[in-house]
């Protein structure tokens, strides 16, 4: 009776997730076509419309009110043909899914045009985070369900403690155990880091050199990051990480896996647009708190992808492997045709996964994507290939325009520099639909 009841949980789980997802999809789809082919079926019901007092204040750039994510009250939907494509006996290469883009676009009429920021700031999702979070001991699963589709930014830093298992669920422990770790950080700076090179190793002076040096080019286009204070900071937490995890050490790309966290846990104390915060306006003890918090949550996420940081990365190259497979079966002229060119994914797509994509759009939107990637949980790496392959096949039809030299520089140079949460919400809509689909069958990826 109990494995049925948790049956029906997940699937109950997982409907109200893929619900949630196309909302995101009939907001943004209207008049464009997607790569592949998926089938979305819905009922006749017309979704609630939210008031105007249902919309709580925007916040500036870098914490726009669109972080706060999508709207729970969505029309019931299902992936059709979920059974041929879960059919172990049924060939990948004879699966046909019918094509979505005139379900899309006569559904979009349904959502208003204003509906992102709608959405995102709708009151019945902050009472649903308020609910859950002030409870004395945290429904998890039900956190991370909320927290997928963002998260609202003033709540952000006590979600992602809690989603990365930093702070415990039981609010009676919290803080005790919030207080001996961050002690304990400060315990590992004085030991490992505060002391002169005499006393460091010849391979721990080259990483603390090579940290030194990437940090001042550590997202470079925000200006908050070229305050010398957030790079000492960031120095500091990236050493003691490295000197505790001796099994991958220092890489880079790990420097940028950090700056989420730090804009996250400042936002705590520092108000405004991050352009104009000031690390120099905290005291002492709060900085410490906040390189704290950084260095166990990232600790916690890289927990998670340990080879892909050991040597020769191989959990990242196995990734870009069924992300190539990925894109093949979701957009076969374009896998072929960069194939045609000699395109490698590795190419292009080693960097996405070694930076989780913070390169490649504007930093304001690296935390709601994040606010997605903490939510997955253990299932984050898998989940990356699908979200990458979205965020390839944005560009597919102007990809099988270009020879191999002009996708070598468009792949890395990518035209997402006015990009707003429209454009990251319809990557992940996307991202969780093509999951959704073909992660019940998981052999479509296997060589």
């Amino acid at each position: 009776m109990k494995n049925n009841d948790d049956t029906s949980n997940s699937n109950s789980s997982l409907d109200s997730r893929f619900n949630q997802t196309l909302k995101n999809v009939q907001g943004l789809l209207k008049g464009r076509s997607i790569p592949g082919k998926v089938l979305l079926t819905r009922r006749s019901d017309p979704p609630e419309e939210l008031s105007p007092q249902d919309r709580s204040p925007s916040f500036g750039r870098s914490f726009s009110g669109n972080d706060a994510g999508t709207s729970d009250r969505m029309d019931k939907t299902r992936v059709a043909e979920a059974d041929s494509i879960s059919n172990p006996n049924s060939s990948p290469s004879v699966v046909k899914l019918k094509s979505t883009t005139s379900n899309i676009e006569t559904m979009s009429n349904e959502v208003q045009k204003s509906a992102m920021g709608a959405r995102s700031t709708d009151s019945a999702r902050v009472m649903k985070f308020n609910k859950d979070l002030s409870a004395s001991m945290i429904i998890l699963e039900r956190l991370r369900e909320l927290a997928w589709s963002g998260v609202p930014p003033y709540m952000r830093p006590t979600v992602w403690r809690l989603l990365l298992g930093y702070a415990p669920p039981n609010s009676d422990r919290r803080e005790g155990v919030l207080k001996r770790k961050r002690l304990e950080y400060l315990d590992s700076v004085a030991q490992f880091y505060d002391i002169p090179d005499t006393e460091r190793s010849d391979d721990e002076i080259n990483m603390l050199r090579q940290i030194s040096v990437d940090c001042p080019r550590t997202v470079p286009d925000v200006t908050f990051f070229q305050q010398p204070q957030v790079q000492k900071s960031l120095e500091r937490i990236l050493y003691t990480w490295a000197i505790r995890h001796p099994a991958s050490g220092y890489v880079q790309g790990i420097n940028d896996l950090a700056t989420p966290f730090l804009v996250v846990f400042l936002s705590e104390y520092l108000e405004g647009d991050i352009d104009n915060w000031s690390i120099s306006d905290l005291s002492p003890d709060k900085i410490s708190n906040i390189e704290a918090d950084c260095y166990w949550c990232l600790s916690k996420l890289l927990d998670g992808m340990q080879d892909h940081y050991t040597f020769a990365q191989p959990g990242i190259q196995r990734l870009v492997f069924k992300l190539k497979e990925l894109v093949r079966r979701i957009d076969e002229p374009v896998s072929r045709h960069m194939e045609e060119q000699g395109l490698e994914f590795l190419q292009f797509a080693f960097r996405w996964f070694n930076c989780l994509l913070i390169r490649e759009i504007p930093f304001h939107l690296v935390t709601r994507l994040w606010d997605t990637y903490l939510a997955e949980g253990d299932a984050l790496p898998d989940f990356l290939v699908y979200i990458f392959a979205s965020f390839l096949l944005t560009w597919s039809d102007k990809l099988q325009k270009l020879d191999f030299q002009e996708m070598v520089m468009f792949l890395q140079h990518l035209p997402t520099q006015n990009w707003t949460h429209q454009e990251l919400e319809m990557v992940l809509s996307k991202a969780f639909m093509w999951h959704s689909m073909f992660n019940s069958c998981p052999s479509h990826l296997a060589s």
